[in-house]
């Protein structure tokens, strides 16, 4: 019995139900004559072998039998993305998982352009998706690459290279021989040829990185059909390209990357960094269109949509004057002191992202969840404990972060998804933005909750915040 080339699909966050016997085949005239049985096997057998590819992507895997038929009940957690499952029968990857957003989107081509590609997702070294053609863009590999490639030049360290240059004084090791035979029969006696140890930045892997910008730039000349976003793409590649002109394109040898993998202190940009070189080196997913589509690959959507929330308060901060700082640069961090210090468990407080203005500090915490529409969905007193207790965690967490401030008026604002249709019809209602006031002596926090959708452009979400949050910097100045 062949398995079929199925892929599941469920929304993050989501629950989702199959049945076992019609996942498996079991059905038509080469059924057994115990379907259901026979599907409670597979489907143990099934779980075992996915455990960990399931847990790749955060979701669980539960079963059910209701005396006719067994389902599969699939959990999902807070990331997307796409991987392949293992068959049963077959022990080969016939199957796969597509993990989707739960709130519609513009698609992750222009929002990643939009947002600066502040954010991408994160391939997986995992055999390639039967059926993922449509699912996965064929420029997310370029995307992915140059991203870490972006981030591995801000952390690179200049190191001890040893150099052989003519000076004109004996530094090092000096070549006396080169020196009495070729430099002074030249009247060259200020060009002493030496060796020295001196401090440079690391070329040879910049020459590793010149090389793997340049080839996914030849790679995304041949995608600008798909979309202004890719071309986008090629000018943040020709940015990151800039800034390793200085030297020459060099393919890396396993032997080097192997080496830099093993350098101590190495930071995770950094190993991200030579990975990403790894996957340009070994042309994984650029050898044809099919095979880089499917790449199974993951991204968290709480990093995603707080990337998404920074790119709307970037254009907050731009039409109201504020100073933005955020969490993601370790703009915002204030440390947390304990006496003694090995007591201590929360080590900083770290908000999401902080607009300054005089007098007045705005302190925004982007959370991921179905908050906004559920709470708008039923009443407060209706809504299910659990909410309302995560809720709370949220707004408590909020003020703890708007206490760090110094100023006397500050406004503290939870930014929630919620689809578009949601979010244009609180607009035309004028309940875009809920708020509350809060006076403790001179002090006046003033908190705010809002919702962000990810399926329209970032200036259209920008402009009614930036309202709201002009007229709050006004009271406060007042």
């Amino acid at each position: 019995m062949s398995a079929p080339e199925i892929c599941l699909e469920l929304e993050d966050h989501g629950v989702a139900r199959r049945s076992a016997v019609e996942f498996f085949g079991l059905t038509g005239a080469g059924a057994p004559r115990d379907p259901a049985g026979a599907a409670g096997r597979l489907a143990e057998q099934f779980v075992d072998r996915n455990r960990a590819l399931l847990a790749t992507l955060d979701v669980r895997v539960e079963r059910d039998f209701d005396g006719r038929d067994v389902s599969l009940i699939l959990l999902a957690g807070s990331a997307v993305g796409a991987v392949p499952l293992y068959s049963p029968t077959s022990a080969r990857p016939d199957y796969g998982l597509v993990v989707q957003p739960r709130f519609a989107w513009r698609g992750i081509g222009p929002m990643l352009a939009e947002m600066g590609w502040r954010v991408a997702p994160n391939p997986l070294r995992l055999p390639l998706l039967r059926r993922s053609e449509r699912r996965v863009p064929s420029w997310v590999l370029s995307s992915m690459v140059l991203v870490r490639m972006n981030a591995l030049l801000d952390t690179l360290d200049r190191r001890f290279e040893v150099v052989r240059e003519d000076v004109s004084a004996p530094r090092g090791r000096v070549d006396w021989g080169a020196y009495a035979t070729t430099r002074l029969p030249r009247a060259a006696a200020l060009s002493i040829p030496c060796s020295f140890p001196d401090l440079r930045d690391d070329r040879e892997l910049k020459s590793a990185v010149r090389h793997t910008v340049e080839k996914q730039l030849r790679s995304l000349e041949t995608q600008k059909e798909h979309g202004a976003f890719v071309h986008q793409l090629l000018e943040f590649g020709r940015q990151v390209l800039q800034r390793v002109a200085m030297v020459p394109a060099l393919l890396p040898t396993r032997v080097a990357m192997e080496g830099w993998l093993q350098r101590p202190l190495r930071a995770e940009h950094f190993v991200e960094g030579v990975q990403g070189i790894q996957w340009s080196v070994e042309d994984r997913g650029l050898a044809g269109l099919s095979d880089l589509e499917g790449i199974p690959w993951r991204m968290e959507m709480d990093a995603f949509f707080e990337a998404w929330v920074e790119t709307v308060l970037v254009d907050v901060a731009r039409r109201t004057g504020g100073r933005m700082k955020t969490g993601r640069k370790r703009e915002t961090v204030h440390a947390v002191n304990w006496e003694p210090a090995y007591m201590g468990s929360q080590r900083a407080l770290v908000p999401d992202f902080w607009i300054e203005y005089e007098g007045v500090t705005v302190v925004v915490d982007a959370k991921y969840k179905r908050h906004w529409e559920e709470l708008h969905e039923h009443s407060w007193a209706r809504a299910a404990e659990e909410l309302r207790e995560q809720h709370r965690h949220d707004l408590l967490q909020v003020l703890a972060y708007g206490s760090l401030a110094a100023t006397e008026k500050v406004v503290v604002c939870l930014a929630y998804p919620c689809s578009v249709d949601s979010w244009t019809s609180l607009r035309e209602r004028g309940r875009l933005h809920h708020r509350a006031e809060i006076a403790v002596g001179r002090r006046r926090v003033e908190l705010l909750l809002t919702a962000m959708p990810m399926g329209l452009g970032g200036g259209v979400v920008a402009e009614p915040l930036a309202e709201v949050v002009a007229a709050a910097v006004v009271r406060g100045a007042a």
